[in-house]
């Protein structure tokens, strides 16, 4: 049965004329179906009878039957529910009250704009239910009255065709940019060369865990590539738990320019070096870099942030630094292994949902110190195996400096160890240590000539 007229009392948005007018419109002319069936769908039309005629002239269209006000009548009466549209008489109606078929994309944006309004109010008793709910914690309250929103922007997403024209032309400016980067590289890239070619780049809705012991480096090693990404215009979310934004900001000057951490706390620069602070300023600034200090964040609450995020700007990477210091609230406040197997499960879903990669540092387990080996392993990821199991890749950094600073022969070398690859090879990469600027850069490849080679004997 249709909906009654005490609906429109409580000024739920229809619109009965459009809604007939657009299944008039394709009674009269059936090619229109075509052209307004990627707007809406059967769930769109308000009143119920026009729901079933939609539906029935969806099944006419993938038989590829004629359509006219007979065989929908027929179509309608094998469904068991002609009587309840109204029988041939109301088709008719529809065909006679219809001014033109011409307008029949207009009548389907004007039916489409109705669905999506009532949507909103239903979105809206949802969130006004969840609000009501005193035992409901308000970050979880805050997540169900988002997600119910994002529910009715995502219904008005509609796939159309691509002309191969413009298909061509987005792929050729991808392909210019992976010639720019390299051969191997057909993700997001890390803007490390060896590493790149082993990972193939960030891929989408890929967690990738980058894990270290204390000192090692992993969140200079992340702000490089945060430098690095954010200069391909890749835009940047930076979740730091261990130091504020003013210190994040620092350590990223310092990369920028070069001028070593210490000098920039004490202001122990000269003139030519306050230049390039001014200028290396002015590029930070520029960049599509995002920095929330935010202590013990819980995975609802960053969730809810990212989703803002890439609403207003749009989003290609989280980094999170670092996942132990997260807190997954008191339901797990007294079993620390579940809670990091739901914040590590959370990540993942994180970037399933925005089908963006996260890049999150983790911290290893004392085991590796009691070992004479010190080199990361995968069974050392600390008071969770999921993280191994959540993770799409898996990186560790090592630097033997930290373990023989006196006797290495290389200080300043480290080792970041792709010990888990769900989409490609495993490998071992090494990079140059800056410890002055707290950053990371691809080892200087020198090549000899034999002659030069043999006049070193």
């Amino acid at each position: 049965m249709d909906h009654q007229a005490p609906h429109t009392q409580l000024h739920v948005p229809m619109s009965l004329e459009a809604e007939q007018a657009l299944l008039g419109s394709i009674l009269i002319e059936p090619r229109t179906f075509l052209t307004v069936a990627s707007l809406l769908s059967a769930a769109d039309f308000f009143i119920k009878r026009h729901e079933y005629i939609w539906n029935a002239i969806s099944r006419l269209q993938e038989r590829n039957d004629a359509v006219d006000y007979l065989t929908l009548a027929s179509e309608l009466q094998d469904m068991r529910v002609l009587d309840e549209v109204g029988g041939q008489a109301y088709l008719t109606s529809l065909v006679n009250n219809t001014p033109t078929a011409i307008h029949a994309e207009v009548y389907a944006e004007m039916v489409a704009r109705t669905a999506t309004r009532r949507r909103m109010l239903q979105a809206a008793d949802n969130i006004r239910q969840v609000a009501l709910d005193e035992e409901m914690p308000i970050d979880k309250v805050i997540d169900e009255a988002e997600q119910a929103l994002f529910a009715v922007s995502n219904n008005r997403v509609k796939r159309e065709f691509v002309p191969i024209w413009d298909a061509a032309s987005e792929y050729y400016d991808e392909m210019e940019k992976l010639l720019e980067i390299g051969a191997g590289t057909i993700g997001m890239p890390t803007g490390f060369n060896d590493l790149d070619g082993l990972l193939g780049g960030f891929q989408k809705s890929d967690l990738v865990v980058f894990a270290g012991r204390p000192g090692m480096g992993k969140t200079s090693w992340m702000l490089s590539v945060a430098l690095n990404v954010a200069r391909r215009d890749r835009r940047v979310a930076i979740f730091t738990m261990e130091m504020g934004v003013e210190q994040m900001v620092q350590r990223l000057i310092s990369m920028e320019t070069g001028i070593a951490i210490k000098q920039l706390r004490t202001a122990d620069i000269s003139a030519r070096e306050h230049t390039r602070l001014t200028e290396a300023i002015g590029r930070i600034s520029s960049l599509p870099l995002f920095i929330d200090d935010t202590p013990s964040i819980s995975p609802i609450e960053m969730r809810t942030k990212c989703r803002r995020l890439q609403h207003e700007y749009g989003l290609d990477i989280v980094m999170v630094d670092y996942m132990q210091l997260m807190s997954a609230g008191r339901a797990y406040e007294n079993n620390r292994v579940q809670e990091i197997s739901y914040i590590s499960r959370s990540l993942k879903e994180l970037a399933r949902e925005l089908n963006v990669t996260v890049l999150s540092t983790a911290q290893l387990s004392r085991a590796v110190e009691q070992r004479q080996d010190k080199r990361p392993q995968l069974s050392d990821l600390r008071e969770s195996g999921t993280i191994e199991q959540d993770a799409d890749a898996v990186l560790f950094l090592y630097r033997d400096a930290v373990y023989n600073p006196d006797t290495t022969e290389f200080p300043n070398q480290a080792h970041v160890m792709l010990s888990k690859h769900r989409h490609g090879p495993t490998g071992v990469v090494h990079l140059e240590f800056q410890n002055s600027f707290t950053r990371f850069k691809d080892v200087k490849k020198v090549n000899f000539e034999l002659a030069d080679i043999s006049n070193l004997d």
